[in-house]
């Protein structure tokens, strides 16, 4: 390999920018290591880690047990493909289905893999089980949903920077109201909807938290009307919002499990679907697939990291902490008027800048919380999300809070 003699966050990032796709806009900073709720940038200043990779780390970066888990594994047997059988994958999909409280799992690598699988188990399901006329299933998704983007996903997106110039999209979508069970009792009526397909908590809408009892009330329409409830959690879930599962606050349990990010611990890409009998044996041998899907890497890497999310009470921390949160910033916002609410559950929380979305505000917000020793990004342009490792203490959480205070508050004074 090429010996490129580059030191400096500024060479970095130049090379990213000549040679990479521009599909991403990253705050100026470049991250060389990580470990716990901390990273370090190429030359060597620490930060706060208040985005977890979107919660994919939600075990902290590099945890010992699953950075081992990975290389025992890696060092045997990495990659047969489903060609043959392996002696990891069987023991993963038992472990996983016994810890979610399922019939069998699908493993894919990302989440948007794993959503595009939901889409096809809810469609050959709505045709083999429901009796739906061939290619006239529905699936019903709500407005603000973020599941990936892939040309089939965005075609479910009223997000513009997910759809403008992709078209033409996929037909078999009906988009509704966020947080209106009138809407979803109306579009699922319809005896050609398979699936009502959504995310207890929207995260990438800005931590959207619906009304309580909207995720019971989807469940009860899915029940009345025979239509699959599709959850995907692959943010929210794996102990981020307090919770095992987002949608365990209202004691729903979705007929499709989607999940990702941090059920690997951010050590590998692995996403699974879980579903009982009746959905996931619809697909039969050579329907569906990955070459990397439920590889013995992945496997076991999933199984430490599921274990250390409950070997190490992280859901139970991110409860805790999460209250401690937003009591801070409700008392921070008291003091200010450049934001003006702070929402979330668990540690996935958002605070919404007093701005309009294509201001700069939040982005220079977020620069200078980077330059005070925490990092964050905006989202939709004036939210601002923060998501920090599950393994993070009281005490520091404490001293993220006095960052974000005294970055926010210094930042009405002197901009």
């Amino acid at each position: 390999m090429q010996n490129l003699s580059i030191k400096s966050s500024a060479e970095f990032m130049a090379l990213e920018d000549k040679y990479g796709a521009h599909n991403y806009h990253p705050l100026p900073v470049v991250l060389a290591k990580g470990e716990g709720v901390f990273v370090w940038d190429v030359e060597g200043k620490q930060y706060f880690d208040f985005l977890s990779a979107y919660s994919a780390v939600n075990q902290g970066h590099s945890h010992p047990r699953i950075v081992k888990a990975l290389m025992d594994q890696a060092s045997k047997l990495a990659l047969t493909s489903r060609a043959f059988y392996n002696d990891v994958l069987g023991k993963c999909e038992k472990y996983m289905s016994d810890y979610f409280g399922y019939d069998k799992v699908l493993m894919m690598n990302t989440g948007a893999e794993a959503n595009e699988t939901a889409i096809k188990l809810a469609r050959k399901w709505g045709y083999t089980v429901k009796g739906i006329e061939s290619n006239k299933a529905v699936i019903v998704a709500v407005s603000q949903n973020f599941h990936g983007r892939t040309t089939t996903i965005i075609s479910a997106s009223t997000d513009p920077t997910s759809t403008t110039g992709f078209g033409p999209y996929m037909p078999g979508f009906q988009i509704v109201p966020y947080n209106d069970l009138e809407s979803i009792e109306e579009a699922i009526s319809n005896p050609n909807v398979c699936g009502l397909w959504i995310e207890p908590i929207q995260g990438e809408a800005g931590v959207m938290v619906p009304h309580e009892g909207y995720l019971k009330g989807c469940d009860e329409l899915c029940r009345k009307h025979n239509v699959l409830l599709m959850m995907d959690e692959v943010q929210t879930g794996v102990g981020r919002t307090g919770k095992m599962l987002a949608s365990d606050h209202e004691n729903v349990k979705p007929d499709m499990l989607i999940l990702g990010k941090a059920i690997s611990g951010g050590l590998y890409p692995v996403s699974a679907v879980l579903a009982r009998d009746e959905i996931m044996l619809t697909i039969k041998p050579g329907e569906h697939g990955s070459t990397y899907g439920g590889n013995p890497v992945a496997c076991a890497v999933a199984m430490e990291a599921l274990q250390v999310i409950k070997d190490e009470k992280l859901t139970e921390n991110a409860a805790k902490l999460g209250v401690t949160f937003r009591e801070r910033m409700n008392k921070m916002i008291e003091k200010t008027d450049l934001i003006s609410l702070v929402r979330g559950k668990g540690l996935l929380n958002a605070i919404i800048v007093n701005d309009t979305e294509d201001s700069s505000t939040a982005w220079d917000i977020c620069m200078k919380l980077r330059d005070n020793g925490l990092l964050a990004k905006p989202t939709h342009g004036n939210i601002i999300r923060f998501a920090p490792p599950l393994v993070m203490t009281e005490e520091q959480l404490h001293a993220c809070c006095d960052i974000i205070e005294k970055t926010i508050l210094e930042f009405k004074i002197n901009d």
